[in-house]
């Protein structure tokens, strides 16, 4: 394994200090033995979506820096980048020149026009109505060609995000090129994003459709794995698509693990997570928070529904300022299957609460991934959210240098790096996991290599943890209380 088993962070380029370069010493400076990874979120020209709408990947946008800014960054930790599978931006060369040329545009063959899905050019309303999307609309646009002809095209997301058609030998040809150059900048992993959706196929739900996908990620991984890069299938879905990834020898997302988490913190058991522990794949990066809302459709099945709602209903009692209508669509929220909160704040901001939930995560099973809002415990940010009206924003709060010196001083961020060191160097971690039988209220988590082994014992009520973990050459046990 290329990756190191060690704390990703995950972060915007401009949110730890404004550009590369200060995320570079920030990471240097405060966190460096508390992560080992860092994920840094799209950094390409782009046209919205924070940066998910890319115009291309051959350039990294100068407003953050320059790929040697990410080169050294990648030097110093593992890197781990994005590759927007789904689409490119609307803005992109490739799409503007199809727009302006129409089918003699050498990139037509690129986008999914209803004139190419079908011979007459029209899709059927229950065809449309079969399509897995996010958002209350068709999966598709009107687009205006300059002299005023109109034309649906595949759109999936946001209409600066134009889906992609990846039987078409030209599509394959241009991110072909993008893919291999990426991996050449050896990041240790390239995550796929929105992989699910690039499998459009009438007649369809045209999400993770089988067995097409397996196809298109075996031509994906074939181009990174030359590079000694591995990619990682980002799908936010029904855990059953992890275990499916899992089955296949992908690395996959734990998506199930925040709700599971807060259920068992809010109504202080450890039944559902102690089910989903003894089940979850193994080779999975874990998450409390992205850079996205906290999932829920992620859940279903492992939680049944009346304790889905009980669990949100609690989020919204304590989440410290978080309203419903903020994951709702009067903040540009149209996302159904996710809760708009900061991990800090849907605690109440309870530091206590905070740590039990994050010795959780990282004696689960697979690699941690911390936000960097959770890595500060950063509370909401309603100034931000109202400011913008844009829900998600209420947990992407740009930090200053400033900022961050303070936020490091905080005793809850103090104990969180000092467990996120210990996660990081102590060998157990590298071996076998257990999950030892305990009462409800408790959870006992236990890593094992050679002599070396660690044990959480988390009470979920009193949100209390203690750790005991030998010392080989001191020939002792020591008791850690977190």
């Amino acid at each position: 394994m290329t990756l190191k088993n060690k704390i990703q962070l995950i972060t915007y380029p401009d949110s730890l200090g404004a550009n590369l370069p200060e995320l570079h010493y920030v990471l240097r400076k405060f966190f460096a033995k508390a992560i080992g990874g860092v994920h840094i979120l799209p950094f390409y020209p782009s046209s919205s979506d924070r940066g998910f709408a890319p115009k291309t990947y051959d350039e990294v946008d100068p407003a953050f820096g320059t790929w040697e800014d990410v080169e050294k960054i990648g030097q110093d930790f593992d890197l781990v980048i994005d590759f927007m599978v789904n689409h490119i931006s609307r803005q992109s060369e490739f799409f503007q020149d199809f727009l302006e040329n129409g089918f003699r545009s050498e990139y037509a063959d690129m986008f999914l026009s209803f004139d190419k899905l079908s011979p007459d050019g029209y899709v059927a309303e229950e065809d449309l109505k079969k399509v897995y999307t996010r958002k209350p609309r068709p999966p598709y646009q009107k687009i205006e060609r300059p002299n005023g002809t109109l034309q649906k095209i595949w759109c999936t997301f946001d209409y600066e995000q134009i889906d992609l058609d990846y039987d078409s030998p030209k599509t394959r040809e241009i991110m072909r090129k993008f893919l291999i150059r990426l991996a050449r900048n050896k990041p240790k992993m390239i995550r796929l994003d929105a992989i699910a959706y690039i499998t459009m196929e009438l007649g369809t739900n045209c999400f993770f459709v089988e067995p097409k996908i397996w196809e298109y990620l075996e031509w994906f991984d074939d181009y990174a794995s030359a590079f000694d890069t591995e990619i990682l299938p980002e799908v936010h879905e029904h855990y059953s698509y992890q275990l499916k990834l899992a089955e296949r020898g992908y690395w996959c997302y734990d998506f199930a693990l925040p709700m599971l988490v807060l259920h068992g913190l809010y109504m202080s058991t450890t039944r559902r997570l102690k089910s989903w522990l003894r089940k979850c794949p193994r080779k999975q990066i874990t998450t409390l928070d992205t850079h996205d809302g906290i999932g829920v459709v992620d859940v279903e099945d492992l939680l049944n529904q009346d304790e889905i709602d009980d669990t949100l209903k609690t989020l919204y009692k304590r989440g410290s300022n978080v309203k419903e209508m903020y994951s709702g669509p009067e903040y540009q929220n149209l996302d159904i299957y996710q809760v708009n909160c900061t991990y800090y704040s849907a605690l109440g901001c309870n530091d206590d609460a905070y740590i039990t939930a994050r010795t959780i995560q990282f004696f689960t099973p697979g690699i941690p991934q911390v936000y960097y809002v959770g890595l500060l415990a950063g509370e909401n940010d309603i100034e931000l959210v109202e400011s913008t009206r844009l829900g998600r924003n209420i947990n992407r709060h740009n930090y200053t240098l400033s900022e961050i010196r303070e936020d490091f001083q905080k005793p809850v961020v103090q104990r969180l790096l000092k467990l996120m060191e210990f996660r990081n160097s102590y060998p157990a971690f590298n071996g076998e996991f257990t999950l030892i039988k305990s009462p409800d209220t408790e959870l006992i988590l236990e890593w094992s290599k050679k002599s070396y082994t660690a044990t959480a014992y988390i009470d979920v009520k009193a949100y209390t943890v203690k750790i005991t973990y030998t010392d080989p050459v001191a020939s002792r046990t020591t008791d850690y209380i977190v």
